[in-house]
This record gives structure tokens, C-alpha cells and sequence, in this order.
């Protein structure tokens, strides 16, 4: 029993050693840098003076909040808001359509997966350089289409106007994001027993029916966990507006988390970590009212 017990002890000293370099890379690299943060989000935190910090309370919070002409804050929550909501809606609609379609094995489906899933394997500099181009006013291939299809009169520079600068990353967006659904939703409708819909074909349901009372529960779990994940993502995603626009012109494409890395790259250190706290209480506030609604904890697998 001493042998045995000493045995034990020396495995679980062996795998706390193991798990120690993970632990402390977790620990360095993203709790240390999410709590320095916070502290500095209620300081006065100026690169140049690090050696004068001031603690300035919600003063910074204060700045953000309070509506002038020039703070840009009140418009980057409804771009963000415009950002998530349309990119989410079609991103998924277009991608559980196509995840319908991929359910069944036909002629080519591999090939048509591929390109499907292709631009989930690109990063999202490289999709926002490419869109820049694509939309490109002088030498775009959208231009060229849109002028040659007669729709356009001359070629329209989409990224260079305040009225189309964000709307025209949110269709790079929604490209970018609809495989994720692809990828998700044909693995959840895979998983569906064909032999509920063959019980059903007895007694008679249609297939719209089908569709709602077997396909819809039985991959409920895996929708309300995949729109979870995507509306996060798709909020901390300003690679695709840096990329393309930098946030112009003048501000009107920028979204919160773009925003944020703005004020942060022109060294006010402290305003950027208050907007990066707002970030994080948006969505724990989400999350929470979210998976609330959703009971996702009741989900049976």
C-alpha cells in the first residue's frame, strides 16, 4: 500500500510538472495582459511618461461617454452594431443553405467543399487586401463588372465614401464568414438519424415539416453554440477593416474593436484599455443573456 501510494504521489507531481509550462504561458500571455488592462483603464497611461502615471478613476470611461463632435465612440457602437447584425444574418442564412445542399453526396461535392471551405483557411489581411483590390475605384473587378453590366455609369469608389466604406467590408465579411457555418452545419446535419425522416415520410409529413419539427431540434444545440461563437468573432474582427479602409475615411468604418486599436496605436494607452473593458462586459453581458434565452444548459446532446 506504501509503494502503491508513493507511486501515485510521484504521477500526480509528474503531471502538475507537465502542466506547469502551459499554466504559466496561460497565466503571461493572457490573464497577466488582460489585468494589467483593466488597471491601466483607470490611469492616465502615457508611454512617454511612464514614470508619472496618474490615476485618473473613470475618467476615461467619462471621456468616451460624453457626446462632442469629434468622439467618434457613439458612432463606432452603432457600426459595430450595423458590423455583427448583417454579417451574422447572411453569413448564416447563406451557410446553412449551402450546408442543405452539401448534406447530400453528389457529382463533385468534394471539389465544391473545397471551394467552399477555401476562404476559412486564408488569414483576414489577406482577405481585406484582396477585397481592397476587388473593390479597387480605378481597377476593380467589381467596377469593371458593375460598369460593364450597365449598372454603373463610371467606376465608384466604394472604400473612398463614407456612405458605402463599412458596408463594403461587411460583404468581405460575410464571404469570409460563411464556410465557418459551411463546416459546422454540415457536420450537425450529418449527425441526424435518416431514420426519423424516414418515419416521418410515413405518416406523411412534408419536407418543410420535416425541416422543423426533426432537422431544427435535432441541431438546435449546435445553432445556438455556432451563432455564440460567430457574433463574438465576428465583434473582435478588426483585421478586415484595417485591411481595407484603416477605418476611413474619416472614422466611419470603424467598429468598436478597431476603434480601440486606434487609440491604443496613437498612444493613449488608458482610453484604449477603458474601451477594451466595455468590450469585455458587452460580451460577458451577451453571453450570459444569450445562453439565458437559449437554456442552453437544459440542451440534451
Amino acid at each position: 500500500m506504501k509503494k502503491r501510494g508513493s507511486l501515485k504521489r510521484r504521477n500526480t507531481q509528474f503531471i502538475i510538472l507537465m502542466l506547469l509550462p502551459a499554466v504559466a504561458m496561460v497565466l503571461i500571455f493572457t490573464y497577466y495582459p488582460m489585468l494589467k488592462g483593466i488597471v491601466m483603464a483607470f490611469q492616465n497611461y502615457n508611454i512617454f511618461n511612464i514614470n508619472n502615471i496618474e490615476w485618473v478613476g473613470l475618467g476615461n470611461f467619462k471621456e468616451l461617454f460624453t457626446y462632442t463632435p469629434g468622439n467618434m465612440f457613439y458612432n463606432t457602437l452603432w457600426n459595430t452594431v450595423k458590423w455583427v447584425v448583417i454579417s451574422l444574418f447572411f453569413q448564416f442564412t447563406i451557410g446553412f443553405g449551402l450546408a442543405l445542399v452539401l448534406k447530400k453526396k453528389f457529382f463533385g461535392s468534394g471539389v465544391y467543399k473545397g471551394i467552399i471551405f477555401f476562404p476559412w483557411a486564408v488569414s483576414g489581411f489577406m482577405i481585406g487586401i484582396m477585397w481592397r483590390w476587388m473593390f479597387n475605384g480605378t481597377s476593380g473587378v467589381i467596377n469593371d463588372v458593375l460598369v460593364k453590366m450597365g449598372i454603373l455609369e463610371q467606376p465608384f469608389g466604394f472604400l473612398a465614401e463614407q456612405s458605402t466604406a463599412l458596408y463594403s467590408v461587411i460583404v468581405a465579411n460575410i464571404w469570409y464568414g460563411i464556410p465557418f457555418f459551411v463546416i459546422m452545419l454540415t457536420a450537425a446535419l450529418q449527425g441526424v438519424p435518416e431514420e426519423l425522416y424516414e418515419a416521418a415520410s410515413v405518416d406523411g409529413a412534408t419536407a418543410l415539416k420535416k425541416f422543423y419539427m426533426i432537422t431544427l431540434p435535432c441541431i438546435k444545440p449546435v445553432l445556438v453554440l455556432t451563432l455564440l461563437l460567430r457574433v463574438i468573432w465576428i465583434f473582435n474582427f478588426p483585421e478586415l477593416i484595417y485591411s481595407m479602409t484603416n477605418g476611413g475615411p474619416g472614422g466611419s468604418s470603424h467598429i468598436i474593436t478597431s476603434y480601440m486599436m486606434e487609440t491604443i496605436k496613437s498612444l493613449n494607452y488608458g482610453k484604449g484599455s477603458a474601451i477594451g473593458v466595455i468590450v469585455i462586459l458587452m460580451l460577458s453581458i451577451y453571453t450570459i443573456f444569450y445562453l439565458c434565452i437559449t437554456k442552453f444548459d437544459e440542451m440534451e446532446d
